[in-house]
């Protein structure tokens, strides 16, 4: 995991070795100081301040003058070492990042419903968020704490072996710990990310579907709704850091322990110095002059600091290592639908082919939502699909286009499988306007132009005028520049429908789908958008509707019963001979014999 994620840094390398080059600079600064300050004090003690020379106030200018240059290297190596380590780390972060959307823009509906598209926005953010920070802190303390660690030993020993002896107890200790720690970690961390998902999913449903939640005034529940997973988010983020937070009193607890040690076992030298006085001898029989104790202590600080950051990172990478087995599932996830090879590049027509076609959305799934379908349409035609809720009639249609593959059985369009054609060239060819129509951020024209990115605006005017949206947009001020606002928030959703309608024109499709897209335009509306499509003789027609106005003058009519198809039949033949459309017919028609103008071939 390590390696893979790591190769997002090679665009970066500059700054990824510059950044610990200066911050090995800024820990030789640091570990110098205290050296700098004993010889200071060992120079100039305050036992003979009356004796105090000019030469000795000169050493003490020369050696602080050094402390002022070290400390002010030390402190641009790390600044400016922080700065390439955020370069570095949002660099590879956003090629991570870049590199998880292109995947997932890849997904097969099945892939999407398998993550959640919550749980996919999380792991594009929070996760990739931990990634970088863990990527900057390795950067910088990867280098600044091993290195810290080694110099301050080193010259702790060369001050005083017997007394750094402390720290074969201390090392182990804070070893054992932060493996314990970490052990124990990962897994809450784990679970947090998968909180993060749940909460996620209630925030997007409340804010998608604000106005339902308003006009029922539902506040009250999603407001319970929202308590409950933030409850469990912050249980289960409280559970994880409660452990995780123990580090740092066990860090300080071993910091102190050792410091106390020092000072007790290294205080002997102030009884020395005060025989010694008597005597003249200043620190002649301890070996350990004042300074030198001072700058121990200081090293031994810095020491059991280092050990410290060691274990905090240590621990971000506990957190790091669950992001990254996420972000790494999404990247490693097999595509369920792909390009073949030697694929087919152009749809020669409109012709869709079910052969004994089945189909279920998981594996897992102990029914199929489509069984045994046997349907045949010819170039040109117009297909009506009539069905109650729950009987597959988008299922049915989403195969055709490839957004899911069929579990078995062939889908045949232009008279070769589906499975054979590049995925762009197929989708190309075929137009769905989607039962929830979806508009984006933007003006109108470039919503447009989401069916063809070159059209001008005579052609728009011109799609607009047979999907009848030119009624409303001829009363809109900017007309085309309208903006629409997030999600189309600026129109009603009869517009919305005319728009999609519309847009899925501009592609000149071999295959129109239109999945119960004219719901929520009037009858009246809907009629001139029938009319308008009758002149599209060379296009294929799928039309999923309620109303049987919709369908009555197609070429062939599907009754789809529990997703297996259980009459097809022209308008007549279905009402002379068909039960189910006689229900249909007499509950909507009320015993009219009206006829309806329907879409003509």
């Amino acid at each position: 995991m390590i390696k893979r994620l790591a190769a997002y840094f090679k665009n970066y390398k500059l700054p990824a070795i510059l950044c610990p080059v200066l911050m090995l600079f800024e820990v030789m600064g640091d570990v110098a100081m205290p050296w700098l300050m004993a010889q200071i004090l060992n120079r100039v003690d305050v036992s003979r301040a009356a004796e105090f020379t000019t030469a000795d106030i000169y050493y003490v200018l020369k050696i602080g003058g050094l402390m002022v240059l070290v400390s002010l290297i030390a402190m641009f190596c790390g600044a400016y070492s922080s700065r390439l380590a955020a370069i570095a780390s949002q660099g590879a972060g956003a090629e991570l990042r870049e590199d998880l959307f292109v995947k997932i823009q890849k997904f097969s509906f099945s892939n999407i419903d398998y993550f959640s598209i919550p749980s996919l926005i999380t792991r594009l953010t929070t996760d990739v968020n931990n990634l970088q920070q863990t990527g900057m802190m390795c950067l910088r303390m990867l280098v600044r704490s091993p290195f810290m660690f080694l110099f301050a030993l080193i010259m702790s020993i060369s001050i005083h072996a017997e007394l750094a002896c402390v720290f074969l107890i201390a090392i182990p200790l804070l070893t054992i710990a932060v493996v314990v720690i970490m052990k124990k970690a990962h897994p809450r961390f784990m679970a947090f990310q998968d909180k993060i998902d749940d909460l996620n999913t209630s925030v997007q449903e409340n804010l998608t579907n604000i106005r339902v939640v308003k006009s029922f005034v539902r506040g009250d529940y999603e407001k319970k709704k929202f308590k409950k997973s933030n409850d469990d988010l912050t249980a289960t983020g409280i559970r994880a850091v409660k452990l995780v937070i123990l580090n740092m009193p066990i860090m300080q607890l071993i910091v102190y322990i050792c410091i106390i040690a020092i000072l007790f076992f290294g205080g002997r030298v102030v009884v020395d110095t005060g025989l010694a006085e008597l005597t003249g001898k200043v620190y002649e029989s301890t070996g350990l002059q004042a300074g030198d104790l001072l700058s121990l202590i200081s090293y031994v600080t810095q020491i059991l600091s280092s050990l410290m950051m060691l274990s905090m990172l240590f621990l971000q990478f506990t957190r790091a290592r669950a992001s990254g087995q996420r972000v790494l599932e999404v990247l490693d996830t097999k595509i369920d639908i792909t390009d073949p090879e030697n694929a087919l590049t152009e749809v020669p027509d409109g012709s869709i082919d079910f052969d004994n076609v089945s189909f279920k959305y998981s594996k897992k799934a102990e029914r199929m939502a489509l069984a045994d379908v046997d349907l045949h349409i010819r170039s040109g035609e117009v297909i009506g699909v009539l069905g109650g809720t729950g009987s597959s009639k988008s299922t049915l249609v989403n195969l055709i286009p490839r957004l899911y593959d069929a579990t078995s059985g062939t889908v045949k369009v232009g008279g070769q499988d589906v499975r054979r054609y590049y995925l762009a060239a197929l989708r190309d060819a075929v137009g769905i306007v989607l039962q929830k129509n979806l508009l984006f951020s933007g003006t109108i024209r470039d919503n447009l132009r989401w069916g063809d990115p070159n059209a001008d605006d005579e052609t728009l005017w011109a799609a607009c005028r047979a999907a009848c949206a030119d009624e409303f947009l001829e009363r809109m001020p900017d007309g085309l520049d309208t903006d629409m606002g997030q999600g189309g928030v600026n129109v009603s959703g009869g517009q919305k429908q005319r728009l999609c309608i519309a847009r899925t024109l501009l592609k000149h499709p071999k295959v129109l789908i239109f999945d119960d897209s004219t719901s929520a335009v009037d009858t009246a509306t809907e009629g001139k958008i029938r009319h308008a499509l009758a002149a599209l003789t060379d296009v294929t027609k799928l039309i999923i509707a309620q109303r049987i106005t919709s369908v009555m003058d197609a070429d062939m009519i599907v009754i789809l019963d529990d997703g297996k198809v259980h009459a097809v039949g022209t308008h007549k033949e279905l009402l002379a001979n068909d039960t189910i459309y006689q229900e249909i017919y007499a509950s909507q028609m009320k015993g009219d014999d009206a006829d309806g103008k329907g879409i003509q071939r």
